[in-house]
């Protein structure tokens, strides 16, 4: 249901909509006026409220699941209250960037291992199912390259980029001429001097920069190494393109399914998993929308404004976290309409403001 542009709301009102929102939020069942009446009591009579309620659901915002039930909210409903309604916790913001700060090891874990802890600690923390996309590396910038050699003829060549994600893969080294090394020690010290050498000169340059580069511009002394490092480099772009584009680090889910009843029907539980587990492609996309931010750091998604039909029963809080000024991922929250939104927008925020500061703190 979209939410209608004619509705107007008095101060009472949308203390009444806030206030059957949160009763439906803590205890998934239909909300009466008399419950309302016990937390208003006694500054708004009965008949206020009721006549709140009965406002609320003319004007689509509240429903009767059932005839003799009381009200549920819905989709306009809870966009009314997000928009107009919800203070995202700050003591929760605190929480989350006090965890991430304190369990995050940033000097020991490549990227992908520390974004799948960061999942664990974001579901954990708000009872929903968290999701990190990988950052992009289409433009992300060399931050250090290191050659090293494995055996005769073979070496490892490490990229790590300014996002934190690392890439690698096997180089074949140039047969040795007459006046260069062949002492395997000597040929280590050789590929220190050229490691150093490449990522003082490269530090800053994207992968796509590099592997198009005039090698012949970095100097004569590594040029047998050249055309070897461009091939490698190459591959090494196209890899990173395949593997992390739309890579999506999914964390608890099981518990999702476990807690909320809305998840109790098996055909609804065997599409959603059919989405995050087979098609993550759809829902990057979804997450991952630079084009929706509107000035806006954190989008919600209610309901049918979803529009993968999987998750229209459901709630989606995202938030982009960057590089510099660059979107390069995504922090989102995936639970139940009947979310807790103050904590969900502060957890997506925070966990978004405190990736953006740890990956552009160190060009």
């Amino acid at each position: 249901m979209s939410l209608p542009i004619s509705v107007k709301l008095n101060p009472r009102q949308q203390q009444v909509l806030g206030a059957t929102v949160r009763h439906y939020i803590a205890t998934a069942r239909p909300v009466g006026s008399e419950a309302l009446v016990e937390e208003f009591n006694p500054r708004v009579s009965p008949a206020t409220i009721r006549n709140a309620m009965g406002y609320l659901e003319k004007t689509g915002l509240l429903y009767q699941p059932h005839t003799s039930a009381g009200r549920v909210p819905s989709d306009s409903g809870y966009r009314i209250y997000v928009d107009q309604l919800v203070k995202p916790s700050d003591q929760v913001a605190r929480q989350v960037d006090r965890l991430l700060s304190d369990q995050l090891n940033w000097e020991e874990l490549g990227i992908e291992a520390i974004l799948r802890e960061a999942a664990q600690i974001l579901s954990a923390l708000s009872g929903y199912i968290a999701l990190i996309t990988m950052p992009q590396t289409s433009q992300a910038q060399l931050r250090h390259l290191q050659l090293v050699q494995l055996n005769p003829g073979q070496a490892m060549l490490i990229v790590v980029l300014d996002s934190y994600a690392t890439q690698s893969m096997l180089m074949p080294l140039p047969h040795p001429e007459q006046d260069q090394p062949t002492d395997p020690d000597q040929l280590d010290r050789e590929l220190q001097i050229l490691s150093n050498f490449l990522t003082s000169q490269l530090r800053g340059w994207t992968l796509v920069e590099i592997a198009t580069l005039d090698w012949g511009e970095l100097g004569r002394e590594f040029e047998r190494y050249s055309k070897l490092l461009r091939t490698s480099l190459t591959e090494l772009h196209r890899r990173s393109q395949l593997s992390v584009s739309t890579q999506i680090l999914i964390n608890g889910v099981a518990e999702v399914l476990r807690r909320h009843p809305e998840f109790s029907e098996v055909q609804q539980v065997q599409t959603l998993l059919h989405l995050l587990e087979t098609e993550p492609d759809q829902l990057w996309s979804l997450i991952f929308d630079t084009t929706d931010l509107a000035g806006k750091q954190v989008t919600v998604r209610i309901g049918a404004e979803n529009p993968l039909e999987p998750i229209q029963s459901c709630a989606l809080v995202s938030a982009t976290y960057q590089r510099g000024s660059i979107p390069v991922g995504s922090v989102g929250m995936l639970g139940p309409t009947r979310m807790v939104y103050e904590n969900s927008i502060a957890i997506v925020e925070a966990a978004a403001n405190y990736l953006s500061d740890a990956l552009s703190q160190e060009k």
